[in-house]
């Protein structure tokens, strides 16, 4: 019984030992399976999260090098910006006409040289600004109305004081959208070709008149001396009584005759003698001749320096002679004249401004015109006598004046060396 006890107790020790080590191979089966299934996983794993890595950074590698290229492309196309940006500022620089842009607050937006010289202005002084601060009729009217205009004709008083003709061109300035943005604005001085006109229309006058004075002086002065041929014999055979007017109509026919030769005289086309003048010392020398013991008007000659020019110097003396003495009979009562001279862009400014009893307009207009005159005494002669001299030197006269606020002439003469 006792074995029996030992053989089942040796059998259930076998059998139990048996099922341990099972248990134990089966645990440390599922052990390492489990283990190779975890490096498996961690293999599998890793190798996804590798590939993930190299995708990413070879995808940044490729916007890296799209980043490089477009700040490349960026910095190419700004630079290509400035470039056109510069050659189109080159561009407006270097056009000789004057170039305007504002924008639609009527602010100034661009300005290039030419409309600097030509209006008298700096840049730098009036960019920014409202036009209606820096510019003068005509362009401040055509700035606000924004109005087309094409090559249309204004007088323009400058930023340096010169009375100056512009043909403007004016249109709106649009973008690319065909909003409007402003308003552009392109002009010429159109000053000298206007000189020019006037000298061209000033000849064909004198030429015109000349022929027609030349044929009347010889008719008229056919029939003078027939009437003053027989107011002699009249003076020899009348009483005494009667004498004075015999001696009448013989100076009479003196003053016509006087007359008949200036006109000719003034139609004679001008040979000029030049020489070396200068300037500030003709203009004191002809007031002080002028003025000479007249105490009742004041003159003063200003200049901003020695200037000189080669003129004929009797002409001009003439000249400025014939300006001086209108000035002082404008001033029965006295007065004060003054008179300046510049230098301004080649070209010589005379002024002189006078504060007499100033011109109307209705007469204003024909001041220059032969024989044209509101004087008692005078063949109206004498400033259609100025503007010849002064047009056969090559320049330019003109007056400004307003009824009882005084006279000034200008006279612009181009420089000589």
């Amino acid at each position: 019984m006792q074995d029996n006890f030992l053989k089942t107790l040796t059998l259930f020790l076998s059998a139990f030992t048996g099922l341990t080590l099972l248990i134990l191979f089966i645990t440390i089966y599922f052990f390492k399976k489990r283990k190779t299934l975890k490096q498996d996983e961690d293999i599998k794993e890793h190798s996804e999260v590798g590939f993930v890595v190299d995708t990413f950074h070879e995808l940044v590698g490729k916007l890296k090098e799209k980043e490089n290229e477009l700040q490349r492309l960026k910095a190419f196309a700004e630079d290509k910006a400035v470039s056109i940006e510069a050659y189109n500022e080159n561009i407006l620089q270097s056009v000789p006409s004057g170039v305007i842009s504002i924008d639609n607050e009527m602010k100034i937006k661009s300005i290039n040289q030419s409309a600097e010289r030509i209006l008298g202005i700096s840049a730098r002084d009036v960019l920014g600004r409202r036009c209606i601060e820096v510019f003068s009729e005509p362009l401040v009217t055509l700035m606000k109305e924004g109005r087309t205009v094409s090559r249309d004709e204004y007088p323009y008083i400058t930023g340096d004081k010169r009375h100056i003709w512009l043909g403007i061109t004016a249109s709106e300035l649009k973008n690319i959208a065909g909003d409007k943005i402003g308003g552009i604005f392109v002009f010429t001085d159109l000053t000298d070709i206007k000189t020019l006109q006037a000298q061209v229309e000033l000849k064909e006058r004198l030429s015109q008149l000349g022929e027609m004075s030349a044929g009347i002086s010889h008719e008229l002065r056919n029939s003078m001396a027939v009437i003053s041929g027989y107011a002699k014999l009249l003076g020899k055979k009348t009483e005494p009584a009667n004498i004075p007017t015999v001696n009448a109509i013989t100076e009479e026919i003196k003053s016509m005759d006087r007359i008949i030769s200036e006109l000719l005289a003034f139609a004679k086309p001008t040979v000029l003698s030049r020489e070396e003048v200068d300037l500030n010392e003709l203009m004191k020398e002809t007031a002080a001749n002028v003025l000479a013991g007249n105490d009742a008007v004041r003159v003063s000659v200003n200049s901003e320096g020695p200037l000189s020019i080669k003129a004929d110097v009797v002409l001009l003396r003439q000249a400025l002679s014939n300006l001086f003495i209108n000035a002082v009979e404008a001033m029965p009562e006295g007065g004060s004249i003054d008179a300046g001279l510049r230098l301004i862009q080649n070209k010589i400014e005379i002024r002189i401004k006078d504060s007499g009893c100033g011109i109307p307009e209705e007469i204003r207009r024909k001041i220059f015109l032969p024989f044209y005159t509101t004087k008692q005494k005078g063949f109206g002669l004498g400033l259609a006598l100025v503007q010849k001299i002064i047009v056969s030197h090559g320049g330019a006269i003109e007056v400004e004046s307003k009824e009882g606020d005084g006279t000034t002439f200008a006279i612009v003469l181009p420089e000589t060396k």
